[in-house]
């Protein structure tokens, strides 16, 4: 077994159907991959469509874990995997053939600690004439997590590796102590973290090896309703969040200073549109007013690790 392909659902039977039926025609032996779908809590058809693989994917294992959080998907999955490369996989991609086939072989240099590919957007409908302007000048959009840095495998900053496509020896996410808290529910949306981002600054820091290799790549599905400006706003508020968390657990500047920071960052990936910046901005304030208003939370934020 050389990869563990691990992938946390919620109610999303439908797409993780195509991400499943994806894997299943991978040009990588069977035997030497693994998949893991950890279901976390889903009142649909998840683990039926799951079942559905189970003939046609050689190693395939569900786990069910009602506990909210995009890392405790992570986590169970990374307690359950037998491999020793870890890759992490959305339930809204589509893999092409040579995916893991890519992994494995970038793998191949024992100085890599991550590996990413294209994220190549799958659009519901036709896209907005903004949203192809972004996507036609740089070839990448964070906030849809889809990037193309070309057909030729190079090393890259591990920032470039977007937790759709992110594989990683098992041993330096042990290390980094697992991943910090991302996705949650609208209602413990306060307990949101920076995610993957930590880990990749982690493997950054540390002077690991990032890899991109074009043929670990996958599509990325982008609904209609992620192409609007109302869900970049929403986006830029989690992001706002993130950044408040992290600036808390290392003591960085203080919101003032972090605000010329943010619109700097702002402008250059989002074309100086003020509604976003705002939006950041907000985020960023109401994770600091929560985090004076409650102790819990600020104990949250500053857990050694989140692998429990």
């Amino acid at each position: 077994m050389k990869l563990s392909v691990i992938i946390p659902t919620v109610n999303r039977g439908g797409l993780l159907d195509k991400a499943l039926d994806s894997i299943a025609k991978q040009t990588l032996d069977q035997n030497l991959f693994e998949v893991i779908v950890v279901d976390n809590g889903s009142t649909d058809s998840t683990e039926l469509i799951v079942n559905s693989f189970m003939g046609k994917i050689k190693n395939l294992v569900y786990i069910y874990d009602k506990n909210p959080g995009l890392h405790v998907g992570r986590h169970r999955g990374l307690f359950a995997a037998k491999a020793d490369i870890l890759v992490y996989g959305d339930d809204d991609i589509e893999a092409t053939p040579t995916w893991l086939e890519g992994v494995i072989e970038s793998f191949e240099d024992e100085k890599v600690a991550l590996v990413g590919g294209k994220n190549l957007p799958k659009f519901e409908v036709e896209p907005p004439q903004w949203i192809k302007c972004l996507w036609e000048k740089d070839k990448k959009i964070e906030y849809l997590s889809i990037i193309d840095l070309g057909d030729q495998k190079k090393e890259i900053s591990p920032a470039f590796v977007f937790g759709c496509n992110f594989s990683i020896r098992k041993s330096v996410l042990q290390e980094a102590k697992g991943f910090h808290p991302d996705g949650m529910p609208k209602n413990l949306i306060k307990y949101r973290g920076d995610g993957e981002t930590y880990v990749a600054k982690f493997i950054q820091n540390r002077g690991y090896k990032a890899l991109y290799n074009p043929k670990a790549s996958v599509y990325h599905f982008v609904p209609k309703e992620r192409m609007t400006k109302d869900y970049f706003k929403m986006r830029a508020f989690l992001e706002g969040i993130s950044q408040s968390y992290t600036d808390i657990r290392y003591g960085n500047k203080t919101l003032n200073l972090m605000k010329e920071k943010i619109k700097i960052f702002m402008k250059d990936v989002l074309g100086r549109d003020v509604e976003i910046y705002k939006s950041y901005i907000k985020g960023y304030e109401y994770h600091q007013n929560e985090i004076k208003r409650d102790r819990k939370l600020l104990i949250w934020v500053m857990k050694d690790s989140y692998l429990e």
